[in-house]
C-alpha cells in the first residue's frame, strides 16, 4: 500500500508567551521527540531538533527572528537530526563525537533496527510499529536510506554551564543514565526544567547503547529533589513536581540494587 505524502511535516502549539512546542505528527511516538522553541530577548533556543527528515528551520522560520542556539539534550537520532541546519550547535562534551559522526543505527522501520535494540524496546513495553513514520515528506523519500546528518558541535557544555538568552538563563544539569551526555536545562527563577530523555512521562529506556543504570539512579535522585514547577520532557506531555516524584520513585523502585 502506498504511503501518504504529508502536506506539512511539523505541527506546533504555543505553550506560553516564550515557549512553543513543535513535533512531527507523522512519526511514531517512539521516535517522535518534543522540540522546544524558547524565545529570548537577545537570542532564541531550540531544545532538540527532531529526526531531520524535513527542514525544521524552514518550518519554524517565522519563530526564528533572531540568532538561534540549537541544543541537543543528547544525540539519539530522534533528537539530533535537525542540528546540522543551525550555525550554533550545543551538546554535552560526552556526546560531541556522536553528534559529529552519528552512529549508523537510525531507523524508520522496526525491521531496520539492530536486533538487540528492537528486543529491548519490546521488553520495555513500547508498542513497536512496523513502520515508524505514517507519511513521507516528499514523493522521492526513501526510508531505507535515512541516516542522521552529521553536525559538528560549535560549543560543548557540562554541569553548571549557562545558556543565556539575554532575559532568561538556563543552567546545564548533567543527567547521565539514558545516555552518557544527557543534559537538562534548569531555570530556577521559574522552576522550569527541559529534561530531554532524562525524565519524561512514559517508559524510561536505560538499556540502550551507552546507557548506565547506576548513573540513571543518581540522576533520578537528583531530579526528585529539584523544586520544579513544570517539566518539559523529550517525549510525552509536560508535568509538574508531583508527577516528577512519582516517575522518579517508580524508577528507583524498579531499579533498586539487589542484595547479594
Amino acid at each position: 500500500m502506498a504511503i501518504a505524502i504529508a502536506e506539512r511535516w511539523f505541527e506546533r502549539r504555543r505553550v506560553d508567551d516564550d515557549i512553543t512546542l513543535l513535533w512531527e505528527p507523522h512519526v511514531d511516538p517512539l521516535i517522535r521527540c518534543n522540540i522546544w522553541h524558547v524565545r529570548g530577548r537577545e537570542r532564541d533556543l531550540l531544545v532538540d531538533t527532531g529526526l531531520g527528515i524535513a527542514s525544521l528551520r524552514a518550518a519554524a522560520r517565522d519563530l526564528l527572528d533572531k540568532p538561534v542556539i540549537a541544543l541537543a539534550t543528547h544525540t539519539h537520532y530522534d533528537h539530533s537530526g535537525g542540528m546540522h541546519e543551525f550555525a550554533t550547535r550545543v551538546v554535552h562534551s560526552a556526546e560531541a563525537a556522536t553528534l559529529a559522526e552519528p552512529p549508523p543505527w537510525a531507523a524508520l522501520r522496526a525491521a531496520d533496527m539492530p536486533d538487540d535494540i528492537r528486543l529491548m524496546l519490546i521488553a520495555a513495553d513500547y508498542p513497536l510499529a512496523e513502520e515508524l513514520v505514517t507519511a513521507y515528506p516528499r514523493a522521492d523519500f526513501d526510508p531505507s536510506a535515512f541516516a542522521t546528518p552529521p553536525a559538528a558541535p560549535t560549543r560543548l557544555v557540562d554541569e553548571g554551564d549557562v545558556i543565556d538568552l539575554g532575559d532568561r538563563a538556563f543552567a546545564v544539569l548533567h543527567l547521565p543514565g539514558h545516555s552518557p551526555g544527557s543534559i537538562g536545562l534548569w531555570e530556577a527563577a521559574s522552576g522550569t526544567l527541559f529534561s530531554g530523555d532524562a525524565i519524561y512521562d512514559g517508559p524510561l529506556l536505560d538499556e540502550l547503547p551507552g546507557s548506565d543504570i547506576a548513573a540513571y539512579r543518581r540522576s533520578m535522585e537528583r531530579l526528585r529533589a529539584l523544586p520544579v514547577a513544570v517539566v518539559h520532557g523529550g517525549h510525552d506531555p509536560s508535568f509538574g513536581r508531583d508527577r516528577l516524584v512519582e516517575i522518579a520513585d517508580a524508577y528507583l523502585v524498579r531499579r533498586a540494587p539487589t542484595s547479594a
